[in-house]
Parts: structure tokens; sequence; C-alpha cells
């Protein structure tokens, strides 16, 4: 058990290196048993944050986001978040001017995160796989970026699937209906 941390542990160590030794503008931390961002990124990574514009932090464990991990990585233009158990985003999420895709899906989401509603570049968002069962169409509707929302195997309402072109400026992407069982 210590065995195989020490070695999770030393992969990511690893991967934050090679992301500032490298000075690229992304840092993968996907598959790496996360259950909370490391605080020892922010230090390590402190002479690069500016430049980080994409982050995954796909099929960990993590089960939040905290504002600092947002405001740090203020310039970000895609968030990998797939595959977690996420079920809120901090309200500092709306600081993301450059935020462009979010992936969420195959998280825990009842809710759409409506703080999303309001990040102002954002193109493209994925909440495959949730809970949702509603949502904000109103907010969604005034989103003058977004392009495309994946809500596929959710259980979204009825009302979610009236929102057709041209009511909506985006590609709404659902499951299709389950037939209603004969009697």
């Amino acid at each position: 058990m210590q065995k195989r941390m020490g070695e999770a542990v030393a992969r990511v160590a690893r991967k934050v290196n090679d992301t500032v030794e490298n000075k690229t503008d992304s840092l993968d931390l996907a598959n790496c048993k996360l259950m909370t961002f490391p605080v020892g990124i922010y230090k390590a990574m402190r002479s690069v944050t500016e430049g980080i514009h994409r982050i995954s932090l796909a099929n960990n464990e993590l089960k939040s986001i905290t504002s600092r991990f947002v405001t740090t990585f203020s310039q970000l233009t895609e968030l990998n978040l797939a595959g977690n158990y996420l079920h809120r985003l901090p309200e500092e999420i709306t600081s993301l001017l450059h935020l462009r895709a979010i992936n969420l899906s195959r998280n825990r989401f009842r809710h759409f995160p409506e703080p999303l509603a309001t990040v102002p570049a954002l193109e493209t968002i994925d909440l495959e796989e949730n809970e949702i069962a509603e949502v904000p169409t109103d907010k969604l509707a005034s989103m003058a970026s977004l392009r495309s929302l994946n809500l596929r195997a959710n259980p979204v309402g009825p009302e979610v699937r009236l929102l057709v072109r041209p009511l909506v400026p985006f590609d709404l992407l659902l499951s299709p209906e389950e037939p209603i069982p004969k009697a």
C-alpha cells in the first residue's frame, strides 16, 4: 500500500517537474488517484502558473475543486475534470475569463453548475453521465460564446428537450428519449 502511494506521489512530482522545466502550457495529472489537488503543487509551479492554459485532472478521486485552484490557474482555457466525484464548483470559476472548454462528464452533479453560466468565453460544456434533471435554460440561452452543451446520460426534464435552434445558439446533445412503456 505505501509503495503504491509512493509511486503515485513520484508520478505526480515527475509530471509537475516536466511542466515547470519545459515551461509547457499544460499540466496532465489524469489517472493519478488524487483525492485532492496537492497543495505542494502551488509552490512548485509558482513560476509558471500564468502560462498554464490546459489542466487535466480526469479520472482521479476528487470530491471538490478549491477556490485557490481556480485563482492560481487563472489563465486556463481548458479544464478536464471528467471521471471524478465532483458535485459542485466554487463560485470563483466565474473568474476564469479565458476558459473555453470544461469537461465535467462522469461526475456527481445533480444540478447544472450555475457559475458556469457567467464564464464569458466558455464555448463547450460537457456534463455527460451526471445526475442533472434541471437546467437553467434562460441563463444558458444568454451565454453568447456557448457552442456545445453535452447533457447525454442525464435525467433531464422534458423542458430541456424543447431547447432547439433557433431558441439557443449552441448544439445541445441529449440522449434519445426512452420510449414510454405500454401498460
